[in-house]
């Protein structure tokens, strides 16, 4: 009886710890350090929804919201080459963390 109980609780334990692995893998973290990425206006340029005009980013072919940098902190975005208008490459560090990227430093760079 003792066995059984303590095969149980081994199986037991044992498939709590695949969930607890499996679940932190898929709310890791991707981290980019001086990453060149496409940016623009996530409504405008990359047709994604929301309201209003938000800064956005297109890695690997995914679009996210970024977070920690705004549209309006990089020039006039309503400008003929503003990021409402066209689409340009950023320098960027930070993280995708929840399908938006979190950035601790932002900067447009000439293409």
């Amino acid at each position: 009886m003792i066995t059984r109980i303590a095969l149980l609780s081994c199986v037991l334990i044992a498939a709590s710890l695949a969930a607890c692995s499996s679940a932190t893998s898929d709310t890791a973290a991707v981290e980019y350090t001086d990453a060149v990425v496409e940016a623009g206006c996530g409504q405008c340029v990359f047709d994604m929804e929301g309201e209003g005009c938000d800064l956005a980013v297109r890695i690997d072919g995914e679009s996210m919201y970024v977070d920690g940098s705004s549209i309006d902190d990089h020039g006039d975005a309503h400008a003929a080459d503003g990021l409402c208008n066209a689409s340009c490459n950023a320098k960027v560090t930070g993280e995708v963390v929840d399908g938006r990227f979190v950035a601790s430093s932002f900067e447009v760079v000439e293409e």
